[in-house]
């Protein structure tokens, strides 16, 4: 796995939170997911004209996808049922900070995206790490892996269409933004 490019890592007290509240984390999990899925669909959307992009995103849209059909699996097997999607704070947040201008939007779009992969696999590896060995543990192993892809997914992808220089300028503003809002956000049983 790829090393995390976090600024800070998730505190102790976020993980206790989750593995004591593991059934409302995987609700929270499975909206993460389809709504990951809807983010890549409105990325290719957007931008037909983006060959690279174009694959990129409707890839990752399907394995988003069977990442929230195994979710809804064990969120099943418990005998939990979905609920209507929340806002997620951290997201809304970083999705805040993405400035207007067709290329500057873009290049955020991807930062951001990238962001909050990496974010994501450092916490699914912090689960995977204190589930007990079995099926459950295996599956949070495979998603850290695949967000950690992800991020470098959309943080190639930046590289692609913009000059390294602005991307890595961007990237390390938003990642230092990342690490303010992390510590700033209250804890909660939810990937973010």
């Amino acid at each position: 796995m790829a090393v995390s490019p976090l600024h800070c890592p998730s505190p102790p007290a976020w993980l206790e939170h989750v593995l004591a509240h593991f059934d409302l984390f995987l609700l929270d999990h499975a909206a993460a997911e389809k709504k990951a899925a809807g983010m890549a669909l409105s990325m290719l959307s957007h931008y037909p004209d983006k060959d690279q992009l174009v694959t990129a995103m409707s890839e990752l849209a399907a394995e988003e996808m069977m990442h929230f059909r195994e979710v809804v699996r064990l969120i099943q097997e418990r005998k939990l049922r979905l609920t209507a999607d929340e806002k997620d704070p951290y997201v809304n947040e970083i999705r805040s900070w993405m400035r207007q201008g067709s290329e500057a939007y873009l290049l955020d779009r991807l930062l951001t995206g990238a962001v909050i992969e990496a974010r994501g696999a450092e916490r699914f590896g912090l689960i995977a790490k204190e589930l007990e060995a079995g099926v459950v543990r295996r599956f949070y192993q495979s998603l850290a892996r695949s967000e950690a892809r992800h991020y470098e997914l959309f943080l190639n992808l930046a590289f692609a269409y913009f000059p390294a220089q602005s991307v890595d300028a961007r990237w390390q503003e938003l990642l230092a933004a990342e690490s303010r809002c992390m510590q700033s956000l209250p804890i909660r049983a939810a990937l973010h």
